[in-house]
């Protein structure tokens, strides 16, 4: 799947793409709350403190906050678990899978889609599926890694989510998920068209485990990544 920028559509979307970013990082109603009991300055200083500055974090972090939302909007997953809000630190980066997803069918069946991103300026054909290019490019085979679940998470929430953490908790201890019930997807986020070696990749994955392959190409990607960050820690002035 190649995607790219419509005429128009970044402003189109740019308050509710900020709004999805700042939600990765912690809970709508709680910034509300600080909104209420700090202000908008306070409110915005506490957000801050959460938000990556480094330009590697943030590209990092952005591809996982785009690959889960497009996830869940256009594959039928849902990613009950925003991993961003779990940081132990602002630039600490996260191990395991970028995104997890969870589905259930009309046969009450468990499906998990395990996912993965990778943000690069420009994105180049793997010089080795055993070794990473010393240019700023992409080697696509290594990044299918093993899937890191998240049911802890969900038993302490409330609710579905509860739920949903009881049934993969117990579904994983017992090895029920078979093979062909576990979607496998790469995003990438790119300022140029996306190589043949995405699409070789997905030709030469295994049959068993369904592979969706996804390009998002923006130009200015990595002003386009600065301006969100900047723009997720402005709550305004009231």
């Amino acid at each position: 799947m190649a995607l790219a920028e419509r005429a128009g559509g970044r402003d189109a979307i740019w308050s509710d793409l900020c709004r999805a970013v700042r939600s990765h990082y912690d809970d709508l109603s709680r910034i509300a709350r600080d909104i209420q009991d700090l202000g908008y300055t306070g409110a915005a200083a506490v957000l801050r403190e959460r938000l990556p500055r480094t330009r590697r974090a943030r590209s990092g972090e952005i591809g996982e906050i785009l690959g889960t939302e497009l996830v869940e909007e256009e594959l039928g997953f849902k990613v009950p678990v925003r991993r961003l809000r779990y940081k132990d630190g602002r630039e600490m980066a996260l191990r395991g899978d970028d995104f997890v997803g969870v589905a259930i069918d009309e046969r009450e069946r468990l499906h998990l889609l395990k996912g993965r991103q990778r943000v690069d300026g420009h994105l180049d054909a793997p010089q080795s599926r055993k070794q990473e290019p010393r240019s700023p490019g992409i080697t696509v085979g290594p990044l299918r890694v093993r899937c890191f679940l998240w049911p802890n998470r969900l038993l302490d929430m409330e609710g579905e989510e509860s739920d949903l953490g009881r049934k993969l908790r117990n579904e994983v201890a017992l090895q029920a998920v078979p093979a062909r019930n576990i979607d496998h997807v790469l995003f990438t986020l790119s300022g140029n068209a996306p190589p043949a070696a995405l699409a070789e990749d997905l030709s030469q994955s295994d049959e068993e485990h369904p592979q969706t392959v996804i390009n998002m190409r923006i130009e200015d990607h990595q002003d386009f990544i600065s301006a969100v960050y900047e723009e997720a820690g402005t709550l305004g002035d009231g």
